[in-house]
């Protein structure tokens, strides 16, 4: 008996090194994520430098602003003036204007946050808007229906009330997905609650919400898909019950959630790229 248990768990861990040794090889075809700012235009660049953009955030918004500026130091044509703030002063001049939104594990407080700021005057001021949750603020535990329901509310009503401005949607952020020994065999066994799982599968739920209503808009900064998918195209990703879900890349990450020098350069660039085209 102990024999068997033994060989199951080293045939787990073997299978574990072989995972881990593809993505390994996945990340030697790395194309730069200045790939991605070459192919911005100069032209649109200036239009966009003429722009009033307002991010509302918390911790992995200050990691993708970061990656701006990391992005604007090694590209000259990028002359943003970034600014931690919404007071409106700050609107009299083109800028790119971030802050903190909300309390983080209340995705409620963010979106009353968001809609809070546009009603105050953000919304006369801002060329373009938009807000992220984070990944503390989906669980196991969230209605994403309810969560989505009260997301697509306010914001229909704000661009309703705002038709001048262009506000972006963005869909939550990932972690990596904790695969020990004890979670294979969890999944061996059949065990429904996989607790290691189940924070990104509610994350991945919210998500195909946001791509069905907003994908086709052009206006969707699809921060989950940018932060899964390795630059030569390959996802990131872990299986229950049959069914495919998304996570983070773990070279994008210094702490399985947020962005590292690598990861937030390219959700930065992702971004930058979007707002570009809006921009025309």
């Amino acid at each position: 008996m102990k024999q068997s248990s033994f060989g199951l768990i080293a045939l787990i861990l073997g299978s574990l090194f072989i995972l881990s040794c593809s993505n390994g090889d996945s990340m030697q075809e790395n194309q730069s994520y200045m790939e991605i700012i070459d192919s911005i235009s100069e032209q649109q660049w200036k239009q966009l430098s003429r722009k009033n953009i307002y991010f509302g955030h918390q911790s992995v918004g200050f990691n993708i602003m970061d990656g701006v500026t990391d992005i604007m130091a090694d590209n000259d044509e990028i002359d943003f003036t970034i600014k931690e703030t919404s007071e409106l002063s700050d609107f009299d001049e083109p800028v790119f204007a971030h802050s903190r939104n909300g309390e983080n594990r209340d995705w409620q407080s963010k979106i009353d946050g968001f809609r809070d700021k546009i009603n105050d005057g953000l919304g006369d001021n801002a060329d373009m808007a938009f807000f992220k949750l984070c990944y503390v603020d989906i669980t196991g535990e969230t209605d994403v229906q309810k969560l989505f329901e009260s997301y697509r509310q306010t914001m229909d009503q704000l661009q309703k009330a705002f038709p001048e401005t262009v506000f972006i949607h963005a869909t939550a952020p990932l972690k990596t997905t904790k695969t020990s020994w004890k979670t294979w065999i969890k999944k061996l066994i059949g065990k429904d609650h996989i607790w290691e799982y189940a924070d990104n599968i509610k994350r991945n739920e919210f998500n195909d919400l946001m791509r069905q209503e907003y994908e086709s808009t052009g206006r969707l900064f699809d921060i989950a898909k940018i932060e899964s998918t390795y630059m030569d195209g390959s996802q990131e990703t872990f299986e229950k019950d049959g069914n495919k879900y998304a996570a983070l890349v773990p070279s994008y990450t210094y702490d399985g959630g947020h962005l590292n020098e690598l990861g937030r350069k390219i959700v930065a660039a992702h971004l930058l790229n979007m707002m570009a085209g809006l921009a025309d």
